[in-house]
């Protein structure tokens, strides 16, 4: 829970995704809205959130993809959708890519959102910065220690992880498939900057 508490010091309207309400009621907090098929939503979830309740049936599409198509939030923080299972995690950044919705997804250890087409960040020296191309994309950087200017990146060949900023500033350019950025999540705050998330009351944090 203590991501999802340093999410919402940032993003502090709370969402929850079908049975990620049953871990919003455990922390004792109450969440704007619940949205999904509910098909592992707790029946004391259920009861306690009956008002903020907004179910969509349809299975084309995860229950992360139904809260962000139907967020009003100009950004959202997403907590919970990175690690505990790589099938999840796989269709999150499927959704990230196919909506290309504004949202950082928030590890204990990443943060993770698919780059806009050109990207200036600010970061300590030294600090990691993984590329995951989703399909084919060819990319330009600056401060890079690797440049990935005129790579040919796909998932099936050329990947970018583990790359490092030798400068305090980076600039980073694709064109092509969606890539997803994965930065330690110690630099979130400089991430939302880059973004232009800057942290204000309408940001929506979401479990």
């Amino acid at each position: 829970m203590a991501i999802l508490k340093r999410a919402l010091t940032l993003a502090p309207r709370l969402a929850a995704a079908d049975g990620g309400a049953d871990a919003v009621l455990a922390a004792g907090l109450r969440p704007d809205r619940v949205v999904g098929d509910m098909d592992s939503l707790s029946p004391e979830a259920r009861a306690a959130f009956a008002d903020v309740l907004h179910p969509i049936a349809e299975q084309d599409s995860t229950d992360f993809g139904k809260a962000l198509r139907t967020s009003t939030a100009p950004w959202m923080l997403g907590v919970g959708f990175l690690g505990a299972r790589l099938d999840h995690t796989l269709a999150c950044l499927t959704e990230l890519a196919v909506s290309r919705a504004p949202c950082v997804l928030l590890s204990g250890s990443d943060c993770v959102c698919i780059l806009p087409p050109r990207l200036r960040l600010d970061l300590p020296l030294g600090s990691r910065v993984s590329l995951w191309p989703l399909g084919p994309a060819r990319g330009r950087s600056i401060g890079l220690n690797w440049p990935v200017d005129g790579l040919e990146m796909a998932p099936y060949g050329r990947v970018g992880t583990s790359n490092r900023s030798n400068a305090p500033r980076i600039e980073i350019a694709f064109e092509g498939a969606p890539v997803a950025l994965l930065l330690d999540q110690n630099v979130l705050e400089s991430l939302l900057v880059g973004l232009g998330f800057h942290p204000r009351p309408e940001g929506e944090g979401g479990l």
